[in-house]
């Protein structure tokens, strides 16, 4: 039962006034020990002569009549005509109910978008049989830092405006979730090429030979050159589809976690704070950190499993 702040009593000092009333207490005594006027008294006796200890419960919040509802039948044909794919507009044309009425009532009933009415596809998980065998890489864009930002301060007025951006690239192991992360000054297609050869090297030292690499389709990603250092590494590079990040969620799961844990952890004051504290970081990500998708374990416990490989 949710009480109002002000309420000056709860269903127990309710029944205690009734009884002191049934009792033979004057109304007016009664309602002064509660602390109620006499009024109130007689409204909870009322109840009480009506409906019995229940009554004395708080009611519900909604009228007992809208005569502005609109009739069942009408919300019926609302939700048949959007199953139908018309737009608001257009309902409320075809049946002559005003437009935010439909709008409110497809709200209501979770149709407010047209994309409600299509089933959402079943969530595919997959995890390559190998480390190595698929790496995940993805770009997150990061505002440089001139102070602590409004993130910690709450005050989005005192914001260090047109300071730049840094780009966070990660690059993480399918199976084994070890990862890889630079900050760079840029995502353009050198940047991405550079760090993937570093990228590679990382996945090598630690006994990974990478076969097939993913990327969004990022104009980096897509550029001549960058194609060329995946010919020249021996992988095969895979695009998402448009618009279905999902695709890349592993790279796109960590680079959540890093921000939740690293790069939005702390109130750092400059950017090379905030990226000196990333090694740091990644390197308990990638030797200690619990990992739930990894039974509670760090990725390099699935070198050790997988590969036999001793870090």
């Amino acid at each position: 039962m949710n009480i109002h702040k002000n309420a000056r009593m709860t269903v127990h000092g309710r029944v205690l006034l009734v009884e002191r009333m049934a009792a033979g207490w004057r109304i007016a005594d009664a309602a002064g020990a509660a602390g109620v006027s006499e009024r109130t008294a007689y409204k909870w006796l009322a109840r009480f002569r009506a409906g019995g200890a229940a009554a004395l419960n708080d009611r519900k919040p909604t009228p007992g009549s809208c005569p502005h509802r609109l009739p069942a039948a009408t919300v019926a044909s609302i939700e048949q005509l959007r199953r139908e794919r018309l737009s608001g507009p257009a309902i409320a044309r075809a049946l002559a109910v005003p437009r935010s009425t439909v709008g409110a009532i497809l709200r209501r009933i979770g149709l407010g978008r047209l994309a409600a009415l299509d089933p959402r596809p079943p969530v595919v998980r997959y995890e390559r049989e190998h480390p190595g065998e698929l790496i995940h890489i993805d770009i997150k864009k990061l505002g440089k830092i001139d102070g602590v930002g409004h993130r910690i301060h709450g005050d989005r007025t005192r914001r260090a405006r047109k300071i730049g951006w840094e780009r966070l690239h990660v690059a993480v192991d399918d199976t084994s979730r070890l990862a890889y992360t630079e900050i760079l000054p840029d995502e353009r297609k050198e940047s991405a090429c550079a760090f993937l050869t570093r990228a590679l090297a990382f996945f090598q030292a630690h006994g990974l030979t990478v076969e097939r690499v993913m990327t969004d389709n990022g104009s980096a990603y897509r550029s001549h050159l960058f194609k060329a250092h995946i010919a020249k590494a021996g992988c095969r590079h895979i695009r998402t589809r448009p618009y279905t990040p999902r695709t890349n969620g592993k790279a796109e799961r960590f680079i959540q976690t890093s921000l939740r844990e690293w790069a939005y952890l702390h109130a750092y004051q400059t950017s090379a704070e905030r990226t000196q504290a990333m090694q740091p970081w990644i390197t308990s990500y990638n030797h200690s950190r619990p990992h739930s998708a990894l039974a509670g374990k760090p990725p390099v416990s699935r070198l050790n499993n997988v590969l036999g490989f001793d870090i």
